[in-house]
């Protein structure tokens, strides 16, 4: 019978997990919406309701070898999940202390989710023989998980790779964590929202994205209107990979990684996002770093990322353990 371990990735609308092997093949997986329970208790024993479901329907409860989780704020040293902006639950919730209780005898491990999905890369994806990378998550914003000679960076508290967080333009955007010119407020899927309709306002040009509004504008279409040709499309990631490439040189100069990992729903714009980022990022590069570091696609495109990197994080800990 297979060895298996739960991957649950929580996010602000939905909670997904799966059932993972140790090969990253989910033997099944399913979602609850995670503010339709209310409070926490009852949002964990609904989860757990359909966690040992799925469970039974393999009858592998016995092969069971861990809990991982991805949060937003979650925090590897305590367990907690701290001062998520986008959940209902506030504050400090030690989240794996509760979820104890509905799986006494399984080891449970929770990190930030960006976290987890550098874990997948190392444990699954393109970086099983990398010791010196960062992954970047280019979703509603933007995370980062910086792995160094093998191990993921926590810092001190457990919240170092905020990269969404570095001050890339003084006085700049407006960001959700309230300081200004953050660099997910122009590198991430609302960043080239927000850049398009700038582009919007202040240029002429014919634009199929004139015809929709912020709210229902996503990543997706202006990709769309990019391989049509769109003038003020095709502007948005050149500015975006603009700041992207400098960004990551600058992070290149700090960290000295041999590769970076870029996935979420931004990255899947492919050439239109890669392209100006290389440019860029050749163009600001220390010279001592210049052809030693790779910008590539993840090697896990197409799956349940986040689901597996948090699957992940139950063997890492396993090997940890037995010293592996």
């Amino acid at each position: 019978m297979k060895e298996v371990a739960v991957g649950i990735d929580i996010g602000g609308t939905n909670t997904s997990f799966g059932i993972v092997d140790r090969e990253g093949n989910i033997l099944a997986e399913d979602s609850i919406k995670t503010n339709g329970s209310g409070d926490i208790v009852s949002y964990l024993e609904k989860l757990s309701q359909n966690i040992n479901k799925r469970l039974s329907s393999l009858n592998i409860n016995s092969n069971l070898k861990g809990i991982g989780i991805g949060a937003p704020n979650g925090n590897y040293y305590n367990g907690t999940i701290e001062h998520a902006p986008n959940l209902i639950w506030k504050g400090i919730i030690p989240f794996v202390k509760m979820f104890e209780k509905h799986f006494p005898d399984i080891p449970i491990s929770l990190t930030n989710d960006a976290n987890a999905a550098a874990i997948g890369e190392m444990v699954y994806g393109a970086a099983k023989n990398i010791k010196n990378f960062i992954t970047i998550t280019l979703g509603t914003g933007l995370g980062g998980g910086v792995v160094a000679n093998g191990r993921l960076v926590y810092g001190h508290d457990g919240f170092a790779g905020e990269l969404g967080h570095i001050i890339i333009k003084r006085k700049g955007r407006k960001c959700g964590c309230g300081r200004r010119g953050c660099l997910e407020t122009y590198v991430s899927a609302t960043g080239i929202k927000r850049t398009v309709m700038e582009l919007l306002s202040n240029e002429t040009v014919e634009s199929e994205l004139r015809k929709i509004n912020f709210k229902n504008l996503n990543a997706k279409m202006i990709t769309d209107a990019a391989k049509k040709g769109d003038k003020i499309a095709l502007k948005a990631y050149e500015m975006t990979g603009e700041i992207f490439g400098y960004a990551l040189a600058d992070l290149v100069a700090i960290l000295s990684p041999e590769v970076i990992y870029l996935f979420g729903g931004l990255a899947n714009a492919g050439d239109f996002l890669f392209k100006p980022v290389r440019k860029n990022f050749d163009k600001y590069l220390l010279p001592i770093f210049k052809n030693k570091v790779k910008i590539l696609p993840s090697g896990l495109q197409g799956k349940n990322v986040a689901v597996l990197g948090a699957s992940a994080l139950v063997w890492q800990e396993l090997n940890k353990n037995t010293g592996l």
